[in-house]
């Protein structure tokens, strides 16, 4: 009876429910590496999130079944760990059983293909393809959902052969197949656009650079931002965009959290901002306003049962990620305070889980962080309404006392909501925005933690 090292399976783990697959962005061990329990072993990227994979156990790292850039789902084998412990057993796999999923085989038919959209978006499609579009004539590897996509615009082998992939070994991208579909017309041209794109530099994640002439570069999109273009165009294409404007005096949220702060921040052990604030006064105004928090499918209205508020956040990569706070309005303001913190903090460190960038039904995003004072921010589809919250600025203004009219410094800042004019008449986005800022000016400077 042999003794041997045992072998550790580290796999794919399960990153929500609406996530089938993600993309190998880097491995930070390599084939010989020491490995700790609970240390990171690899980056990840879905069409959500970044994350990272640690590992559960201690030992050597042996090898590494996907290659950076390859596609691997839920449950699959990314790597293998020899532990150190002995066992007197047969080895788990033998060396040549090991898949390594550089040409995978391709199945018949595309099967609960998923498509998720970028962070945030509820786009997510889970479908059964009719038919086959990709035979085992070929020896060209197809993701899942490339196949569906192909299904979708009656693409025939002969075209899927021809698009040039920028994936890793050739593997053509969803990006790869919208583009092709996208000038379909001027095929040639596009395909060798293609083939002079520049290639990922995977020591700057998924975007590279060169210089073309004298002191011009050419950056490359990362995934990220290839995600947001898409989707930014969609909305502006679907939704009839239309923003009203309204100026809030927020003097007693500024002086109550002034004077506040600092006791808040050792009772509760978290530091009060102005969002908290924002976000409570939202969610009442769409607890009065329900037709805000809706989507639209076509001609059918579909009413939210649930208040869920994203929060879009600016990343160090100078991206887009739309956390959600679930449930906003059933959260008093220290719970809120909890859940934009966290929520922050991970998005800074990529730490979200795709399940917290989705099902949001109304967003929120600040533009006075950046100085801004006010702003048309882009519907987040397949919501109706968007709010930008401009700089906090102080101001004269006219005051109205029991004494008549005098001139006083406030705080004020500009609301600016964006809304879906096929769905949203102003009458309502105006009531709507209307009622945030009076929930905002009622603020009770003796509010009590």
């Amino acid at each position: 009876m042999l003794i041997h090292m045992s072998q550790f399976e580290l796999v794919l783990p399960k990153m929500g429910e609406s996530v089938a697959e993600a993309t190998i962005v880097k491995w930070l061990k390599q084939p010989g590496d020491q490995i700790k329990e609970d240390e990171t072993v690899v980056e990840i990227a879905t069409d959500k999130v970044d994350s990272e994979v640690p590992s559960p156990v201690s030992g050597k790292l042996i090898k590494y079944l996907f290659k950076e850039d390859q596609v691997a789902s839920v449950g699959d084998v990314i790597a293998l760990i020899e532990t150190g412990d002995e066992t007197s057993s047969e080895p788990i796999k033998k060396q040549e059983e090991i898949v390594t999923h550089t040409s995978p085989p391709i199945p018949e038919k595309a099967e609960n293909t998923v498509e998720i959209e970028i962070p945030g978006i509820e786009h997510i499609k889970d479908k059964q393809t009719r038919e086959s579009v990709v035979q085992n004539s070929t020896s060209r590897f197809y993701s899942p959902l490339v196949r569906s996509i192909a299904v979708e615009e009656g693409l025939s082998n002969d075209e899927l052969e021809k698009i040039h992939g920028s994936g890793a070994d050739g593997r053509v991208t969803k990006q790869d197949i919208l583009d092709y579909i996208n000038h379909r017309s001027s095929e040639t041209s596009t395909i060798e656009k293609q083939k002079s794109s520049i290639p990922a530099d995977p020591e700057k994640g998924h975007s590279s650079s060169t210089i073309v002439s004298g002191n011009d570069e050419i950056i490359e999109m990362d995934r990220m931002r290839k995600l947001i273009s898409e989707h930014m165009m969609m909305s502006l294409q679907t939704a009839a965009h239309v923003t009203s404007f309204v100026e809030s005096d927020v003097t007693n949220i500024v002086n109550w959290r002034d004077k506040n702060k600092a006791e808040f921040e050792k009772k509760v052990g978290e530091k009060i901002t102005y969002t908290p604030i924002f976000i409570q006064a939202v969610a009442k105004a769409i607890r009065d306003f329900p037709m805000i928090n809706i989507s639209l499918n076509g001609t059918q209205i579909i009413k939210k049962a649930d208040i869920n508020i994203g929060l879009a956040a600016a990343l160090p990569s100078g991206n887009l990620i739309v956390p959600v706070i679930k449930k906003a309005d059933q959260l008093n303001l220290v719970g809120l305070t909890r859940s934009v913190n966290d929520l922050a903090n991970r998005s800074r460190n990529n730490k979200l889980q795709p399940d917290e960038v989705k099902d949001g039904t109304f967003t929120i995003t600040n533009i006075g962080s950046f100085g801004n004072i006010m702003g048309t921010p882009v519907i987040n589809q397949p919501q109706v309404a968007i709010l930008a919250i401009g700089a906090i600025q102080k101001k004269p203004a006219v005051i109205e006392t029991e004494y008549g009219d005098m001139v006083g410094i406030r705080q004020k800042m500009y609301l600016s909501l964006s809304y879906d004019h096929r769905i949203v008449d102003g009458a309502l986005g105006g009531m709507f925005l209307k009622r945030i800022s009076d929930y905002l000016e009622a603020w009770d400077v003796n509010y009590q933690i």
